[in-house]
């Protein structure tokens, strides 16, 4: 099946609030830019660099997500251009954002990465994180940053009970979250977890945001 026919199988399985973001890590321009042609306008890259790279070579009306843990020494090069960084983990990285979006004078949308994996394979805060940082309103300080939701990774297992759990607990702390800090901020409503294998799992349990690339553009290119 092509590109274009894998992305109308998948968005026929959407409910209309949930978004497809299309991860093209490893993928070559042209697979993107067929992706584009179907109608597609998210897409989300692991790497800066790979980023980087193919957002000078597409339109520029693309709305890139970055999914992948991102160093603040590198939030620069992305800085003038991405729409959402999914993966921030750190008080650190939050600063550094807050910083580069505005010698940019751009505001950056932010997901806030939660460690749901049981196996412990992932990045992000840990469920109990108090957030103190952001309480009180304090998050407010973060003036080029706005505050859109949560995203999770989950354990490598084909386990479905596994999954839904972890998926489970997620929009868990998002409800404690939206319910808390981020009360008074309407644009705290996305959680992006669920992949090719499982995303309808995680739109049963609350996902808006799903990531897939397997289903889409194939098997990754884990040589590159």
């Amino acid at each position: 099946m092509s590109i274009a026919s894998n992305i109308e199988g998948i968005k026929s399985q959407l409910p209309l609030h949930v978004r497809l973001v299309a991860v093209s890590k490893t993928k070559p321009v042209e697979a993107l830019r067929e992706a584009y042609d179907a109608g597609q306008r998210v897409f989300g890259e692991n790497y800066v660099q790979e980023l980087v790279e193919k957002q000078s070579q597409l339109p520029s009306d693309i709305e890139w997500h970055l999914i992948g843990h991102l160093q603040t020494n590198k939030v620069k090069l992305v800085a003038p251009f991405v729409a959402c960084i999914q993966s921030v983990d750190s008080e650190k990285l939050l600063k550094e954002i807050d910083k580069e979006a505005r010698k940019n004078e751009r505001i950056i949308d932010v997901l806030l990465e939660i460690s749901i994996a049981t196996d412990g394979s992932k990045f992000g805060f840990e469920p109990d994180e108090r957030f103190d940082f952001l309480a009180q309103g304090q998050y407010k300080l973060f003036t080029n940053i706005r505050f859109c939701g949560l995203m999770g990774m989950g354990s490598f297992s084909n386990d479905k009970a596994v999954t839904r759990m972890e998926y489970r607990s997620l929009k868990f702390f998002f409800n404690k979250l939206q319910a808390g800090i981020f009360a008074n901020e309407p644009s705290f409503r996305e959680i992006s977890m669920g992949m090719s294998h499982d995303f309808d799992i995680a739109i049963e349990e609350g996902s808006t945001l799903v990531r897939i690339g397997t289903s889409i553009f194939g098997v990754r290119n884990y040589n590159k």
